[in-house]
């Protein structure tokens, strides 16, 4: 194949790689970014992909596994992602493998033979395991592919940062020849370019995809109390109550106390922190999955991972510690592209509790989780489309509001604030890009300070240029320049301010800028998410209601997580196409062989008996 012309090699690919996206998963075609990572890892090339949670990061390693003569290892930090990652490749009729500490010794031997005569495509296992066993696997098993999952987890400027990650530098060294693959759904700029040094990946092609997730509504409200935190979750339990939602709580003790309140509300919820035994954490996890019950009060420790289809919402009890662990948890909501919401509480008890947490931690890690803290913050007391703050924390331009937020659906007065905009921009440029937000601030408004005439700020153009508005205002400026995408925070280099592209694109009077005015309080509004709903929900809910009973009933009866069957998305689908047969059951989206010949008979039955009752 490498003798191929490179074209001829990259359409061959393709159509071998889009028949088995048909063939076992049930698409017709791939999702952004899918095709172009799929076709460098199978023609060898090392590759590192960023895509959002519920962006079909999985499919960028299993399908080059099935186009390749051998198996690919890939390794998870969870042995229940592992499972159930098998569990779904298997009812896919792709044979698959895990092998971790809870499987006994008999099976772990029986899969790594079944590896190593070939019958298995892809085989799981933890990053302990891995680094243990690498050097004889790499002699006994035909590896042609390594992909490691939630790779943010290998570097110290990641949120999840865990030691036993940086031992896989050693396969490279182990395998020269086998291309690795780093997935995540959360690395900022920094932690990009730390996992490829830390991996050692040779010119590897990079897949940055669009970190938006527009199905999912964001909302941030200061904390309401107890009562008012339950009352938030009873009615988004109503609002979905063939669905299930997830309470990140900031303590251990939290999440219980959140859990007993709930159920002594007649709620089915079940808690998960790192505290809790083994045995009662695999027990919570596998009722959530399962549907037993609606709801998990959590710490951080839950949800990393998890692949379940319809959590339709996920609520914050406390302000989280940093960006990509927020984003990270709300994205476990609207996997499948359907209307989801994310409700945020916060307080100033929080701040001081996570400034404790950081105080405590590490010398190593505290100032950039001390900063990463600073710009969270920054996220709950915007005035902006918290959307766009999200995407430019990511280095990714949205120029426009989503809408679908919070802040959007109640925006606060806004002004021309160009030229503001282009004096600090000027400013920054100026100083050679040597300052933070505060000097910056300061040397806007002329401040005599010391520093600022030992380095000669006070005699560049813009000295003193914004000495009409206050410190509070250019502060409230300079923050919304950051979250709007016109300015990066270079957090490896003492946090000095960079102009990105765009922010370049208005000094040069490009594009006109709009800024929420400065108020002395910045009231949050409330939300209303009916148009979006109505606009994205379900064109027969009934009958989708009805589809959901008989994914859950066949669960039970075959004992596999409902969502493994068919996916909300797919439910719905069916309640568009209403297929009459097996041929026309092929045409909902994710309906791959297997599965349609193993429950499309059912759900066609259950359609024609919805159509026939409807008739009646």
């Amino acid at each position: 194949m490498l003798s191929c012309p490179q074209s001829l090699m990259n359409k061959e690919l393709n159509a071998k790689a889009l028949a088995l996206l048909r063939r076992f998963y049930g698409y017709d075609s791939f999702r952004p970014g899918q095709a172009e990572i799929i076709d460098a890892v199978a023609s060898g090339r090392d590759a590192l992909a960023l895509m959002p949670t519920g962006g079909g990061k999985s499919l960028c390693y299993q399908l080059p596994a099935l186009l390749s003569d051998g198996v690919c290892v890939v390794v998870s930090p969870l042995i229940a992602l592992m499972d159930d990652q098998v569990s779904a490749l298997m009812a896919n009729g792709i044979p698959a493998a895990a092998v971790h500490s809870n499987r006994p010794e008999d099976e772990v031997r029986e899969a790594l033979e079944q590896t190593r005569l070939g019958r298995v495509k892809l085989l799981y296992t933890s990053p302990e395991r891995f680094v243990a066993d690498l050097g004889a696997w790499s002699r006994s098993l035909p590896i042609r592919l390594v992909a490691i999952d939630e790779a943010h987890c290998i570097s110290q400027w990641g949120h999840d940062f865990r030691p036993v990650y940086t031992e896989l530098a050693d396969v490279k060294q182990s395998l020269p020849r086998v291309p690795v693959v780093a997935l995540t759904a959360t690395a900022d700029r920094l932690t990009r370019d730390d996992i490829v040094k830390q991996l050692g990946l040779d010119a590897p092609f990079t897949w940055i995809g669009s970190f938006d997730r527009p199905n999912i509504s964001i909302e941030v409200a200061p904390d309401p109390g107890k009562a008012g935190r339950i009352r938030r979750v009873r009615e988004l339990m109503a609002k979905y109550p063939d669905d299930s939602g997830i309470v990140y709580c900031l303590s251990r003790s939290k999440a219980e106390d959140m859990t007993a309140a709930l159920q002594a509300v007649g709620i089915r919820a079940a808690c998960y922190h790192a505290g809790l035994g083994a045995s009662v954490r695999e027990a919570a996890q596998k009722a959530f999955v399962n549907g037993d019950v609606s709801v998990v009060c959590a710490t951080v420790a839950f949800g990393m991972g998890i692949d379940k289809s319809n959590i339709r919402w996920v609520v914050h009890n406390n302000m989280p510690a940093n960006i990509e662990g927020y984003y990270q948890e709300i994205g476990r909501a609207g996997r499948d592209g359907l209307p989801s919401e994310a409700v945020m509480f916060h307080s100033v008890g929080d701040v001081i509790t996570l400034r404790r947490f950081i105080d405590d931690s590490d010398s190593s890690r505290r100032g950039i989780n001390s900063e990463k803290l600073g710009r969270m913050q920054a996220f709950v007391d915007a005035a902006v489309c918290r959307r766009r703050m999200l995407l430019s924390y990511f280095n990714e331009e949205k120029v426009r509001d989503c809408g679908n937020c919070d802040v959007c659906r109640s925006a606060p007065l806004r002004f021309d604030g160009t030229v503001a905009v282009q004096k600090a921009l000027s400013a920054v440029l100026r100083t050679d890009c040597g300052v933070g937000a505060y000097m910056l601030r300061d040397i806007l408004r002329g401040a005599r300070r010391h520093d600022i005439h030992v380095r000669g700020y006070d005699s560049i153009r813009t000295f003193g240029a914004g000495a009409d508005m206050s410190a509070a205002e250019w502060n409230y400026y300079i923050s919304q320049m950051i979250q709007l995408g016109m300015l990066d925070v270079a957090y490896d280099d003492r946090n000095r301010l960079r102009p990105t592209p765009y922010g370049m694109r208005v000094l040069r009077g490009e594009e006109r800028v709009m800024l929420a005015k400065y108020t002395e309080r910045q009231e949050a509004g409330k939300k209303n998410d009916a148009e979006w709903r109505r606009r994205n929900g379900s064109s027969s809910p009934s009958l989708v209601a009805r589809l959901k009973a008989v994914r859950r009933e066949e669960a039970a009866r075959i004992k596999m997580p409902p969502y493994l069957i068919f996916s909300d998305a797919s439910l719905e689908d069916m309640a568009r196409l209403r297929p009459r047969s097996l041929d026309e059951f092929r045409n909902v989206s994710g309906a791959g062989e297997i599965k349609t010949a193993r429950f499309g008979p059912i759900f066609i039955a259950a359609i024609a008996e919805f159509e026939s009752g409807r008739m009646l």
